[in-house]
């Protein structure tokens, strides 16, 4: 079963930390959002495989947004 992982908050994707491929273990980084000055680390709640990614470094997000797919 897949895991959208969605944007929480309107933000500005500061860094991707993953790529397509990549096995992650729970709690393991997806992306870090920057809204109001704060670094947000977007987190994966179950182990799984990236399956893709949706959003680059300096892209705009909305609550709702998808950012990844993990398998």
């Amino acid at each position: 079963m897949s895991e959208k992982i969605l944007a929480e908050l309107p933000a500005k994707v500061w860094r991707v930390s993953v790529a397509v491929g990549d096995v992650l273990a729970q709690g393991d980084t997806v992306v870090i959002l920057e809204s109001m000055k704060m670094e947000i680390p977007v987190l994966v709640e179950e182990a799984g495989t990236v399956e893709s990614v949706a959003v680059a470094e300096g892209d705009d997000v909305q609550p709702g947004d998808l950012l990844a797919v993990i398998a």
